[in-house]
């Protein structure tokens, strides 16, 4: 999966940001900027299981890897606008604060909730990525450089 922004179409970038955040996150720079607004359950939140796909060599054919759990909501603001969300993992408040999110930036609050939310998300995500590059350069083995020892 790349992790570029896609300019023409700025929500996929902001629900990226959104879905890939860690657990808690989002609601709490939602609860920080201020009160939630009123809304209405279109889809509760609920948990499920989605198909994993993958690719050989990333370019091979398509195959299933596996399952993976996700949970997901739908919600309308009380001005009429939509918000979805899909999180990995089993958090209902954090689909919650995500489609909340996703809603308020289909209104004029758009600028607020960008730099209350999203542009902190976005700083944040290349140090998470390098920690977790990290940790996975850890256990790599190398195996050309062992000696056989055969003399």
């Amino acid at each position: 999966m790349k992790d570029t922004f896609d300019d023409e179409n700025p929500r996929k970038a902001w629900m990226s940001l959104l879905a890939k955040a860690p657990a808690g996150r989002v609601g709490d720079l939602l609860d920080q900027h201020g009160a939630r607004p009123d809304f209405t359950w279109l889809r509760a939140p609920e948990i499920g299981s989605t198909m994993v796909r993958g690719r050989a060599g990333a370019t091979g054919a398509p195959f299933n890897l596996g399952e993976m759990t996700v949970t997901r909501c739908a919600l309308t603001l009380k001005s009429g606008e939509v918000g979805h969300a899909y999180i990995q993992g089993r958090r209902k408040a954090d689909v919650e604060a995500a489609a909340l999110v996703d809603a308020l930036m289909q209104t004029g609050a758009a600028a607020d909730i960008q730099a209350a939310v999203l542009a902190p998300l976005a700083t944040e995500a290349p140090a998470r990525k390098s920690t977790r590059a990290q940790k996975a350069a850890a256990t790599k083995v190398d195996f050309f450089t062992m000696v056989r020892g055969d003399d």
